[in-house]
């Protein structure tokens, strides 16, 4: 479980929804991910005299940090994406609307999953759900049969469990490749959610939270396509570690979303597979396609 809560807000502060799937683990980096469901007008930053600008940027960065002070959490980077320029305006027109709405979802989540799937999933969760209750102000709450909806998008639930109706036949096989491949430096085989939240640790080098340690210090992660794999390095106590990455091109649908799974690879440096990777995938495919 990689996705610790999620909260639905207004650009205002309106406290409309907040679920905890998880304790936060201590110690360790975490994103607080944002995603815009507002129907604010953004204007042209260039418009701003340097010294609105200056004022606009020590109030966020100073009320920002005194928030977080105040509920014990320390915040050591903050990543801002400016705004694309909307090509369709009109000529003289500096301002953009968004949605029809007020809604801010923001969730707090390992560093290691991947944005884009992320992203997917609220959308899905707003269009289904939350936009159908703007203005949240008054808004009913979130029904049980709703929350229920969220918790199994967010948590992987569907996937989860044609893993584990499929579990003895995966540890048969992994068994197999990992006798095959382990004096080539195999040492584990993973299978994520689509945005790389492990579901299954196969093997015994390292247990569940080895694999997380390992897939936080992992650094950025490229868009991969289907049935194609990447490798990158990380570290555990140390020694480097390769992960190769493969998205399997086969996974469940959360009604119209389509979820592919990755399959990871956990290897010693340097180690050499060849096409190793797309023989494990059409196996491994064939029992979870």
């Amino acid at each position: 479980m990689t996705i610790y809560n999620i909260s639905i807000i207004t650009s205002t502060g309106f406290p409309y929804y907040h679920k905890k799937f998880k304790n936060l683990p201590e110690g360790i980096k975490l994103y607080q991910r944002f995603f815009d469901f507002t129907e604010e007008l953004y204007r042209e930053h260039d418009l701003l005299d340097p010294t609105s600008s200056f004022e606009l940027n020590a109030g966020l960065i100073s009320a920002l940090f005194e928030f977080a002070k105040n509920i014990d959490k320390k915040i050591l980077t903050l990543e801002f994406k400016s705004l694309k320029k909307n090509i369709n305006l009109e000529e003289g027109a500096q301002e953009i609307r968004k949605y029809q709405g007020d809604a801010l979802i923001t969730m707090q989540t390992e560093t290691y999953l991947l944005h884009k799937s992320i992203k997917q999933k609220i959308n899905l969760l707003y269009n289904t759900i939350i936009s159908q209750k703007i203005p949240l102000e008054t808004a009913y709450s979130i029904t049980n049969e709703e929350e229920k909806i969220i918790s199994d998008i967010l948590t992987d639930n569907k996937a989860k469990e044609h893993v584990l109706k499929n579990q003895k036949e995966l540890k048969n096989l992994s068994k197999n490749l990992l006798d095959e491949m382990g004096k080539y430096g195999l040492h584990n085989i993973v299978i994520t959610s689509f945005d790389l939240s492990p579901l299954i640790v196969l093997g015994d080098k390292f247990s569940f939270e080895d694999i997380e340690v390992i897939l936080r210090n992992l650094g950025d992660i490229p868009d991969i396509d289907p049935l194609e794999w990447k490798f990158r390095q990380s570290f555990y106590n140390d020694n480097q570690i390769w992960v190769y990455l493969i998205n399997s091109g086969v996974g469940v649908t959360e009604q119209e979303l389509f979820e592919p799974y990755f399959y990871l690879l956990f290897a010693a440096s340097e180690s050499y597979f060849g096409d190793f990777p797309g023989k494990l995938t059409a196996k491994f495919n064939a029992i979870l396609g």
